[in-house]
This record gives C-alpha cells, sequence and structure tokens, in this order.
C-alpha cells in the first residue's frame, strides 16, 4: 500500500493504479458514465476551458484552506460525495473513506446504497458525516433510515433528485454487471473470469462477505440485495412535495438537495426548504447530454444567491479545480471518482492519498494566484469562455 502512495503524484496515477487492482466490471462501475458518457467528459472539460487570472509579486506562504458549509467550519473546501457499493472497490470501502475524511478534518457522504452500515460509517469518522437519501423500499423504508441517521449523528441529510431511473451505464451491460448480481449460476458464469482474473481483489472480497447487500434499506427486516435495485429505484422518484415529509422526518437538521442544474430547480430547492443545493449531473452518469457542472454552476449561484450555500461535484481531479469553482461561487466542492480511484488502489491509505493531492494542488494555486486564503477567492480570479453563463462578481 505504501509504495501506492508514493507512486501517486495525482488522481490519474490513482486511477491507473485502481484498473490494476480491480475486476473489469468493477473498475468500469466506478470510471463510466450514461450512454456515450458526453457529459462525463465535459464535467473535465469544464475545468480546463476556464483560465486563471494571477496576481503578480504576492507572498502567500501559508493559504488558508478552512471553509465554512452549513454555518459549520471544516479544514477543506472539499468533501467526499456519496459513491454507491464502496465495499466493491475495498473491505468495509465506506468505513475506510469516512475515517480518512474524518482525519484529514472534512466531510464524508455515505451513500443510501452503501454496503456498510451506517452506524459503522458514522464511528469510523472523527469529522462530520452526511447521509445521502434515496427514496427506496417506500416512505416507511426511508423513514427508518433518517431516524437511523438521525440517531447516529449525522449532521445533514443530502438528498438526490437527478436519479427517477438509473441511467444506461452501458460498460455495465457489456461487462455482464446485472448478471454478475442476479444469484443465477448459469447468468453468473459466463462473466467471472473477471473476478478471477484478479484473485486478491476476489479474495479480500469474499473475506469482507461476498456478495453485497445494502444493510440501510432494510425492507421486510431484511437488507435489500444488489440484484433489486434497478427495480426500487424505478418506485423512487423524488418530487417538490416529498421535501416536506422528509423534513418532518429528519427535524431540525439541515438538508441538501443534489441533482441541481438550472436556475428554476435551484430556486424550487430553495422554496422546498432546503438549505444547501449541489450543482451536480451525477458524474455523468444519469442524463447524458446535460451541462458540465461547473459551467451550470453561475447560473445556479446567480438564482440563489447567499440564501442557501451551493457546492457543486463532477470532473474535480486537481486542487486548481476546486479554486476554479470556489471562484465561480461555490461555498465548497464534493469530489466522488477523485477519492474512489484512491479507495479502489489502496483503500484508505489510498483515500487520503487522493484528499492530499487535492489539499496540495490548492495551496500551490493559491500560492500561484496570489490569494492567501479560499475567502478572498472571487470571479476576478479566472476567465470563462464567452458562451458560459455569466458568472456573478462579489
Amino acid at each position: 500500500m505504501a509504495s501506492a502512495r508514493v507512486q501517486a503524484i495525482n488522481v490519474a496515477d490513482l486511477r491507473a493504479l485502481a484498473k490494476r487492482r480491480l475486476p473489469r466490471v468493477i473498475f468500469d462501475y466506478m470510471d463510466g458514465g450514461a450512454d456515450e458518457e458526453v457529459t462525463l467528459r465535459e464535467n473535465e472539460k469544464a475545468f480546463a476551458a476556464v483560465r486563471f487570472r494571477p496576481r503578480g509579486a504576492v507572498a502567500c506562504e501559508a493559504p488558508d484552506l478552512h471553509a465554512t458549509v452549513l454555518g459549520v467550519p471544516i479544514d477543506l473546501p472539499f468533501g467526499l460525495a456519496p459513491v454507491g457499493s464502496s465495499r466493491l472497490f475495498y473491505p468495509r470501502g465506506e468505513c475506510a473513506a469516512a475515517e480518512a475524511a474524518g482525519k484529514a478534518g472534512t466531510i464524508y457522504t455515505l451513500s443510501t446504497l452503501g454496503g456498510c452500515p451506517l452506524e459503522d460509517v458514522k464511528g469510523a469518522s472523527t469529522g462530520r458525516v452526511w447521509y445521502q437519501l434515496y427514496l427506496m423500499g417506500g416512505r416507511d423504508v426511508t423513514r427508518a433510515a433518517i431516524e437511523r441517521a438521525r440517531l447516529a449523528g449525522y449532521s445533514a441529510l443530502v438528498v438526490t433528485v437527478d436519479t427517477a431511473v438509473a441511467g444506461l451505464r452501458e460498460r455495465d451491460v457489456r461487462n455482464g454487471a446485472k448478471d454478475l448480481v442476479s444469484r443465477r449460476p448459469l447468468q453468473m458464469l459466463r462473466h467471472l473470469p473477471q473476478l478471477m482474473a484478479r484473485p486478491r481483489w476476489l479474495a479480500d472480497f469474499l473475506r469482507d462477505g461476498g456478495l453485497m447487500q445494502f444493510p440501510n434499506v432494510v425492507v421486510n427486516g431484511a437488507p435489500m440485495a444488489y440484484a433489486d435495485v434497478e427495480a426500487a429505484l424505478q418506485g423512487s422518484t423524488v418530487v417538490w412535495n416529498d421535501l416536506a415529509w422528509i423534513r418532518e422526518s429528519w427535524g431540525s437538521l439541515p438538508i441538501v438537495v443534489k441533482g441541481v442544474l438550472t436556475a428554476e430547480d435551484a430556486r424550487r430547492a430553495v422554496e422546498a426548504g432546503a438549505n444547501a443545493v449541489v450543482v451536480s449531473n451525477h458524474g455523468g452518469r444519469q442524463l447524458d447530454g446535460v451541462s458540465a457542472t461547473l459551467r451550470a454552476l453561475p447560473e445556479v449561484v446567480a438564482a440563489v444567491g447567499d440564501r442557501v450555500d451551493v457546492l457543486l461535484d463532477g470532473g474535480v481531479r486537481r486542487g486548481s479545480d476546486v479554486v476554479k469553482a470556489l471562484c465561480l461561487g461555490a461555498r465548497a466542492v464534493l469530489v466522488g471518482r477523485a477519492f474512489a480511484y484512491g479507495l479502489g488502489a489502496a483503500g484508505g491509505a489510498g483515500v487520503t492519498r487522493a484528499i492530499e493531492i487535492l489539499r496540495s494542488g490548492m495551496v500551490r494555486t493559491l500560492q500561484l494566484l496570489g490569494c492567501p486564503s479560499i475567502s478572498a477567492l472571487d470571479v476576478s480570479y479566472v476567465e470563462t469562455p464567452p458562451d458560459w453563463p455569466q458568472a456573478v462578481s462579489s
């Protein structure tokens, strides 16, 4: 594991290490997007399209990276986004990632579709942990999960609104992902060589409990099986009126609405009682062909002003990407694949290395920009393409 950390200069290196360690079907689940993966690629390209405007002859020896999200200070202006089935990447993957985030002084967000009990994940972190919510299994099942998260000490509820159905992830279809979780030996058999080609991963996976279940979606007294997820998603669409009963179940703690790409949805989220919104296209894994999140960010920021915190995910691979998002109005950023690659490469050590890559990249970028702190960042530090929505000056 130590060699993986030493060798990983950037997130792309962690991706290569994860690809080497994981079976193809698992790596492609982590790495892939919907349909032609246009939005997946555009999320990263958008960061490359934004140019910096540095201040010369300014000394910034130790830029301040502290941020405040939902009124609470954190040590870094980025947290870890919800990534489902992280236990596939490494034994007790959600716990390993939460522990690394806590040690770094930032937020970990647990997906409803995590493979570790939510109580264990909260216990693994010394920092703040948020719970991401799908309405799977119906209201009673959802209310039970919300109550568990509240009692366990989760500090915010992240309601995802862009998953009326699962996107078509063509890599998963080609790799036989559905067959591998079908529990039908004849369907599974022809895809098993992918798993056998990574014997160390397979041994670790079997020791960690084998075929995935979802302990935080308890239906009729039993955890939901992996094979049942797609059907369950079909009946779990979130509509704006749902936020009323979700708020009643969750209480006074913050609610974050994730999956916002337009001014209209941002305003609806605020009207429905959201305390924050996440500009997100699900990492390009749902509706292909929508806007890159960085491009959509200024429109959302302009729509909500300072009424709620605006966060962003999608395409973040470097500390400089985080800085660009903050310049365009994000309060903080959530990173998904960047830490997932680290988890797949080397478990908790890999997540720690991913966080450090982003942190050190931010420090270096601020120093080169001549900016003393993230709180001093604004749109004057960047130049956006002329066809993008206009960023709002502070």
